[in-house]
């Protein structure tokens, strides 16, 4: 009988045993948040602390985060230090949004997401994945980070905007990682809910490359605008056109469609690179898991042809995934602030409280995960993916506002990898050792040079 592998431990902070000063947690925070957090975060229900900006409470427990995104989500707004950092990136996309704009967006939107559209995108989908591989056929070295960064924006960018965006393709992972460095930082300001008009020196440092995503999207609008009064009959049928016919005085305004796009340029595509690159990088690690996953596509692959079936017919592929989403989480925080003052049971929320619903830490609890450090696929695996409570697994969030694009990420991933690893495997070097750092994402500092072999 052959013994049983011990399971990979991918990199990760290690929890903080004493408390940081005020200067320390204000470097940390600036640096990288997932360093900041201790051994209580990580196994108490919720921490409740006055901290520098104000009180804040860190939300562990299930039950609590269903309070808090589900239950009560009324009387929860986002976080004024969260829209401190996004709002001028975003301004009044469907992530910063509040109110009657986030609900015109969101209605605007839902028809493209449905499971209709979504299954009409996996052709295209996997004709940009088939283009893209073409570059591993030599073999060599590569930055799998960059790599998935520049994947995910061509399927984004022929699916949701039917190739059409202005631009050079070239440039845009460099700059949305220019991006994330600068404005995508917490500011040590907004830490301190310092007044707006004090200058902030990572939003002044990111005005370049904001003005270029900008300058992007006013240019790509323009074009689709033009073809439909030129041409309409022919203009696609796609997320940007479908925005554009939200248009006028009961709708969206131009500038929110703008929103909208850069939101999806940027934080849309983004998220479901990193969770690309973080799950090729766990199963090159984890080899045994890996030959289970390549033995799987390779058996789908020969016989069902419609990618639009393959998310089900590959469920040790998608339980990779997810168990990379779970130790990487794209989107590691989920801040929210009550309206008024609320209580969870003895938990006392009290009026503008910080609250922190964190998939970095629930996704690593104590209570809540057996071996929480461990890349272990097998935690997904269809006969013991329902014992997986629905608030102790975060990676697209959870109640009104979850990730409209949930379905979207899942078909495109699993394409992704379906392609991506019956060709080609992908080996770590020396030199792989990524370091995960919270910049909206989650990011690996240093990239994930990797060597591909044609299989």
């Amino acid at each position: 009988m052959d013994a049983v592998p011990t399971p990979f431990i991918p990199p990760a902070p290690i929890p903080r045993t004493t408390p940081p000063s005020t200067l320390e947690m204000i470097r940390i925070v600036y640096r990288n948040p997932l360093e900041l957090w201790g051994e209580p975060s990580y196994n108490q229900p919720w921490i409740s602390v006055d901290g520098i900006g104000g009180p804040l409470v860190i939300a562990n427990d299930p039950g609590l985060i269903r309070h808090i995104l589900v239950d009560n989500a009324k009387n929860y707004r986002m976080a004024e230090v969260r829209q401190k950092i996004l709002r001028p990136i975003l301004r009044d996309g469907l992530l910063t949004a509040e109110g009657d704009v986030w609900k015109r967006s969101r209605k605007a939107m839902a028809p493209v997401f449905t499971p209709r559209h979504i299954f009409g995108f996996a052709q295209p989908m996997l004709a940009r994945t088939l283009d893209f591989v073409e570059r591993y056929d030599a073999g060599g070295t590569t930055d799998v980070a960059h790599d998935m960064t520049m994947l995910t924006y061509d399927i984004l960018a022929e699916t949701l905007f039917s190739g059409e965006i202005a631009g050079e393709p070239g440039s845009f992972a460099k700059e949305i990682d220019r991006l994330f460095e600068t404005m995508g930082r917490v500011d040590p300001l907004d830490l301190l809910r310092a007044p707006d008009w004090m200058p902030r020196i990572t939003r002044l440092r990111g005005r370049k490359t904001m003005a270029y995503f900008r300058n992007i999207v006013t240019n790509t609008v323009a074009m689709r605008s033009e073809r439909l009064k030129s041409d309409p009959g022919n203009a696609p049928e796609d997320f940007l056109t479908l925005l554009l016919r939200a248009e006028g005085p009961d709708g969206l305004t131009r500038a929110e469609i703008e929103d909208n796009i850069i939101t999806f340029i940027g934080a849309g595509h983004e998220t479901t690179a990193r969770a690309l690159g973080w799950t090729i990088y766990c199963l090159a690690e984890a080899t045994w898991e890996r030959d289970r996953v390549e033995r799987e596509i390779e058996e789908v692959l020969a016989h069902e042809p419609d990618p639009v079936k393959w998310l089900d017919a590959m469920p040790y592929t998608r339980a990779a995934f997810e168990e990379a989403l779970r130790l990487y989480p794209p989107a590691p925080s989920i801040n929210r602030e009550p309206i008024e003052d609320d209580s969870y049971g003895e938990l006392k929320i009290r009026k503008r409280t910080q609250v922190l619903v964190m998939p970095w830490t629930v996704h690593r609890h104590r209570k809540l995960w057996d071996q929480p450090d461990a890349f272990m696929p097998e935690r997904f695996h269809p006969e013991r993916r329902d014992a997986i409570g629905r608030y102790q697994y975060l990676p697209f969030g959870a109640g009104p506002r979850v990730c409209i694009g949930a379905s979207f990420a899942m078909q495109e991933a699993i394409i992704a990898l379906a392609i991506l690893l019956s060709r080609y495997r992908f080996d770590t070097l020396p030199e792989t050792k990524p370091w995960p750092v919270q910049k909206l994402t989650t990011q690996p500092q240093g990239g994930l040079p990797m060597r591909v072999t044609k299989r």
